[in-house]
């Protein structure tokens, strides 16, 4: 198997459910299956050797162009030959009605000119590419099997497939104006279906308008629409529609670092990503997806009341233990990595972020007695635990320290704690204890965070450097907008950490071997910022730049590289795309 390609070569698609990674040259080179944390059975992307795929491309060389189709998860490659051009449709379906697989992916193949020799190979190696695999017919249909779990290869005109070396594959030939179709159907633990192709088709068919149909109505309509629209797409297809979390990203180990260890599992839902989530759901007018993910991180909280994890499963658990694969990572980067040892991490801002997402939510709909009183408990302990270190946004693999950005958050959870019970949302009872203490971190902030002679608060208490999460200062409301000290620090970040447009998290040691690229969303954290603080002219020039940092098909990843062009880090990210969309609608004076 071909080694992976850049991770801007792929793009994605999903049923809310899974999510498959599609490369510029035809190949399926991640896909989890059933749900997009469970263990890959196409894992090419991670060990091109080991990992397995669907290869789908002409057998002579060819040059691609692709899009998405307008409005939609459903991508469409053309690829251009000597003797003519062929085009494929990629999508995983939406269930509809009547019997259907539990997954389903379709790719339809259509002859647009001449005469082109196409061949295709599924190779489906499940557990991260550690269960046997096993091949075999049913109903003259070629299926692998591992434990409960099956993949059925049906196809039609697109040649005879052969069974033979752990794969299944098809050759034939496509001319002008003929049809061709291959479909993954995927079962786990319940009967296998066989779709007819017409049923496939026309669930291909119902995905397509129903992407349609839910990108049409969302809600912004300024001067960066087709980006906050491609944006909300990624965000609908991170959604795991079982449970509403969103996940961070749909990959696993995907380096911040080409050939380093900087190598994480970002397949569950941050509490950091909360406040953002909530923010672009409601700004957009996805009322739904909005009331969903609220809810979860609500019942997903409950379980470790009255603290906070810094993530959780999709499913809303709380157990995420890291472990390492033995497989050969993307591009050599090791080790590759499932679970995320984060999750033990004290990382105090995740406080503030669910108390600025509920205070959001309230504004939206009631919150009901027993999620009050647990709330309350939760603002209690934040007065408890404020003073201690803690590993920080970034989550440093070092030392704990007192990061600035980390004392700013537990303010914001007081705050926001004091507003609610002033609003009649939570008891009040404590809301006295709550003003106190967020006075006293106000005063620790103002006397051991912040530096005269660089006239910005610090990356923390007794340290000389600044990071990028003290813009998040701006954002949450720390200060007022026109507060001298913002207006300062923000222009200590780009000097310190901007490259242009692109913003580094911080320079600094943290823990961990190596470097890594421009963090992407804080570049659009310094776009919101300057908005924020009325500098709208600057923030709409850095905005139009950032845009030319997506790839071809609008796809951020978490960083980018600039001395390569690459972008690295988990793909596509969903904190990337938060942020974007967040920094449109402070251009656009959609925020409050």
């Amino acid at each position: 198997m071909p080694p992976p390609l850049s991770i801007r070569d792929y793009a994605a698609i999903g049923d809310g459910r899974t999510v498959a990674l599609v490369g510029r040259n035809g190949s399926v080179d991640w896909l989890c299956l059933p749900d997009l944390d469970s263990p890959s059975t196409f894992g090419a992307l991670l060990d091109a050797d080991r990992g397995g795929g669907f290869r789908l491309a002409p057998e002579v060389p060819y040059e691609t162009e692709r899009r998405y189709l307008p409005g939609t998860n459903v991508l469409e490659t053309v690829f251009s030959t000597r003797d003519g051009a062929v085009r494929v449709v990629d999508a995983l379906t939406l269930p509809g009605s009547g019997i259907a697989p539990l997954r389903e992916l379709v790719r339809s193949v259509e002859g647009i000119s001449g005469r082109v020799p196409m061949a295709w190979e599924v190779e489906p190696r499940f557990g991260y590419g550690g269960r046997t695999t096993r091949l075999g017919w049913r109903a003259g249909v070629p299926v692998a099997t591992t434990g409960g779990t099956a993949v059925a290869v049906c196809s039609w005109d697109a040649g005879r497939p052969q069974v033979a070396d752990g794969d299944i594959r098809g050759r034939w030939s496509i001319e002008q104006g003929q049809r061709a179709g291959l479909v993954l159907s995927i079962a786990d633990r319940e009967p296998l279906v066989l779709p007819t192709r017409r049923d496939s088709e026309r669930r291909l068919e119902a995905t397509i308008a129903f992407w349609q149909r839910w990108s049409e109505s969302r809600r912004y309509e300024g001067a960066w629409r087709d980006a906050v629209v491609r944006s909300a797409l990624v965000l609908k297809l991170l959604i795991f529609s079982p449970s509403g979390a969103l996940a961070a990203a749909p990959t696993t180990s995907l380096p911040e670092d080409v050939g380093g260890e900087r190598n994480w599992d970002y397949r569950f839902c941050w509490v950091r990503d909360a406040a953002f989530t909530l923010t672009a759901l409601l700004g957009l007018g996805c009322l739904d997806e909005a009331d969903a993910f609220f809810w979860w991180i609500m019942q997903a909280s409950q379980l470790t009341r009255p603290r906070l994890q810094v993530l959780y499963r999709l499913d809303g658990g709380a157990h995420t233990r890291e472990r390492t694969l033995d497989l050969s990572g993307y591009r050599g980067s090791r080790p590759v990595r499932v679970g995320n040892g984060a999750v033990d991490q004290l990382q105090l801002d995740v406080y503030g972020h669910l108390f600025d997402t509920v205070w959001r939510y309230a504004g939206h709909g009631a919150l009901d007695h027993e999620v009050g009183a647990r709330l309350s408990k939760t603002a209690n302990l934040v007065c408890r635990e404020w003073r201690q270190p803690d590993a920080g946004l970034w989550e440093v693999r070092a030392e704990p320290e007192h990061f600035t950005q980390s004392k700013m958050m537990c303010w914001v959870a007081l705050d926001r704690a004091s507003r609610l019970a002033a609003a009649g949302q939570i008891p009040e009872r404590d809301a006295p204890r709550w003003r106190r203490e967020a006075l006293a971190i106000r005063e620790f902030v103002e006397r051991g965070c912040w530096s005269d002679a660089k006239q910005s608060y610090l990356s923390s208490a007794g340290s000389d450097g600044v990071d990028a999460s003290l813009l998040l200062g701006v954002l949450f409301g720390y200060h007022a907008p026109d507060d001298p000290r913002l207006a300062t620090t923000i222009e200590a970040v780009r000097r310190e950490l901007a490259d242009g447009p692109l913003v580094y998290r911080y320079r600094r040691d943290d823990g961990l071997d190596g470097s890594e690229g421009a963090f992407l969303a804080c570049s659009f954290w310094l776009v919101e910022a300057l908005a924020r603080v009325g500098r709208l002219d600057e923030a709409s020039e850095l905005m139009d730049e950032l845009m030319g940092y997506a790839n071809d098909v609008g796809l951020y990843s978490e960083e980018f590289e600039p001395e390569t062009g690459e972008l690295v880090g988990n793909f596509p990210q969903a904190l990337t795309h938060l942020a974007l969309i967040s920094a449109a609608l402070a251009l656009d004076g959609s925020t409050s």
